[in-house]
């Protein structure tokens, strides 16, 4: 079949519904979600993350795609290869700008290679891969990274030969709880006892919260929900990698997946969290508060993310990644991965062999978190 790969400079540049005809019903992935980092200014000029789409199309569809950045730093990703950035500066080389596909500052899994289901997809996405090689040698670039890829396009990567790097995320599992209380049932006693003194707190405190989905959410809302995530960044002495625009963007994109839930005492707002979801899963991704209370973080960024899943019967709930305090609120470790490209031969060897004891490690680490796991036996 004669395809046509190209490399555009926005997502802009690509058309809404035939870019999400590619992506079934993950919202993160959708052209709304995607091309929101770039109109507000998140993404882009002056921000280390400039957007290089791969389309390709035949006979002017586009069939197949894939999201892309040239990036010129390794924040905002959650796979860390900092030590690889400075082993490359250490002999004169250059790591940067090296090409990403990722959902910027979104560790979430998911298809990267994406195709029209047609029984050409295993043409399509070799047709993928050979303009992501063609573009790395066109700029001379370092290095290709495909962070958190789902099963199937792992399985691609892994075929074609990419260098897999392990890792690990928690996940919490819905399985048709009637209920928070039976949820908790589920776990060891002391578990149990130890979140509904969490919640008996926050009770006492005079804390109340409030789920507010997309449509729902006013301009006042997505204001003070910025405050918070802004003070966040601010208390880790660091600068917020989103714009208000951004949140206000995807709220009146895509309203049927986002919802924000706040906290109040007396009525005043004190803290927020913020989750996007679908039928399958939801994600939690920003919160922050302008007010301290003990346990409120669990509260806000946990437990009313899992009774709202309860409530609407989605079956995952992801934690994303880092805070082993997850599972004691119910996670679990599952594994995630990335798939890597490397130029130099020598530092793909070296690279190579990196990897393999770090997958070691993270067995070692995983099988350490399975053990802690806070179920009754029958639930493990």
């Amino acid at each position: 079949m004669a395809y046509t790969v190209e490399v555009l400079g926005s997502m802009l540049a690509i058309n809404p519904q035939s870019w999400d005809a590619l992506i079934g019903d993950m919202p993160l992935l959708s052209h709304a979600f995607l091309s929101a980092f770039e109109s507000s200014g998140s993404v882009g000029k002056g921000t280390g993350w400039q957007p290089c789409p791969m389309v390709v199309y035949e006979n002017g569809e586009l069939v197949a795609a894939m999201p892309l950045y040239f990036k010129s730093h390794s924040y905002g990703e959650y796979v860390f290869d900092w030590a690889w950035a400075d082993a490359y500066l250490r002999n004169g080389l250059k790591y940067y700008p090296k090409l990403l596909s990722a959902i910027p500052f979104t560790p979430i899994t998911s298809e990267r290679l994406l195709v029209k289901a047609t029984s050409n997809a295993a043409e399509l996405k070799k047709a993928l891969l050979t303009g992501l090689a063609k573009l790395m040698q066109k700029h001379q670039l370092s290095s290709i990274h495909i962070n958190f890829p789902d099963d199937a396009c792992a399985a691609t990567l892994k075929q074609a030969g990419w260098l897999q790097r392990q890792g690990v995320q928690f996940r919490w599992e819905n399985h048709h709880f009637a209920d928070f209380d039976a949820f908790l049932s589920t776990l060891s006693h002391d578990k149990r006892k130890k979140i509904r003194q969490e919640r008996n707190k926050i009770k006492a405190a005079g804390v109340t919260c409030q789920r507010i989905k997309g449509a729902d959410i006013t301009p006042e809302h997505w204001q003070f929900f910025y405050q918070c995530y802004e003070n966040t960044y601010r208390e880790h002495q660091s600068t917020p990698y989103l714009t208000p625009v951004f949140f206000k963007q995807i709220g009146q994109a895509m309203p049927d997946n986002v919802l924000l839930i706040v906290a109040s005492i007396n009525d005043k707002p004190i803290a927020a969290a913020l989750n996007i979801y679908h039928q399958a899963a939801l994600y939690g991704r920003y919160w922050g508060s302008l007010q301290y209370v003990p346990n409120l973080h669990f509260e806000l960024c946990y437990y009313q993310a899992q009774e709202f899943c309860i409530a609407e019967n989605i079956r995952f709930f992801e934690g994303g990644a880092q805070g082993e305090h997850k599972l004691a609120r119910g996670f679990k470790p599952r594994p995630t991965c990335s798939f890597h490209q490397i130029a130099h031969p020598d530092f793909k060897l070296a690279i190579a062999d990196f990897v393999q004891k770090e997958s070691q490690s993270v067995a070692v680490y995983t099988s350490e978190l399975e053990e802690r796991a806070p179920f009754k036996a029958a639930f493990k």
